[in-house]
């Protein structure tokens, strides 16, 4: 099974997301636009995980102890190299400390976390090869919109289920922070 951590987002940021998307969304773009039930803010790629190492890691994510989180959606932007549109995820001690203590579990578990910063986003679209439908995309985004701030009562892992349609993600378990 293919896993990863993340957050879920509060109704309210996905219906202005949507909203967001269905403006910019243009018919032959060139975009593979993410469905809104996929959205969430990554906070650990797990990858290919067997069924004993997923009762292990499923443990000690049971150990992460966090108070919640408060999330606030920034700007609009993209990363370029990758061909992707997304919506930035403001990075405050808070969500990077619930992002740390989470790496720490899932490096006794024996993944190995990333090395590159946490940069927390939303992925609304992916380009299906040539960059021409980001970069027109780009010219039609005048501001950014405001999103609401809302707070992360728990994370969850997910399982991805591949597909050519694409990827579908599975929720299987949950964690609650703590108050």
């Amino acid at each position: 099974m293919r896993l990863f951590i993340g957050i879920p987002l509060a109704a309210a940021v996905i219906g202005e997301l949507a909203a967001v998307s269905a403006r910019l969304k243009a018919k032959e773009d060139g975009l593979r636009w993410t469905a809104p039930e996929s959205w969430h803010i990554t906070l650990e790629f797990l990858g290919n995980t067997s069924e004993e190492k997923y009762a292990f890691l499923v443990e000690h994510l049971l150990q992460v102890h966090s108070p919640p989180v408060p999330v606030r959606l920034e700007e609009l932007g993209f990363f370029d190299r990758a061909g992707v549109f997304f919506a930035g995820v403001g990075l405050t001690p808070e969500l990077l400390a619930l992002e740390k203590r989470v790496a720490a579990a899932t490096e006794l578990c024996g993944f190995a976390h990333d090395a590159r910063p946490y940069h927390p986003h939303i992925t609304l679209a992916r380009s299906k090869g040539e960059r021409r439908g980001l970069r027109e995309l780009k010219s039609h985004i005048q501001s950014n919109p405001p999103f609401t701030r809302f707070v992360v009562e728990e994370f969850l892992l997910y399982e991805t289920h591949l597909s050519p349609s694409g990827a579908r993600y599975e929720i299987r378990e949950r964690f609650k922070l703590a108050r």
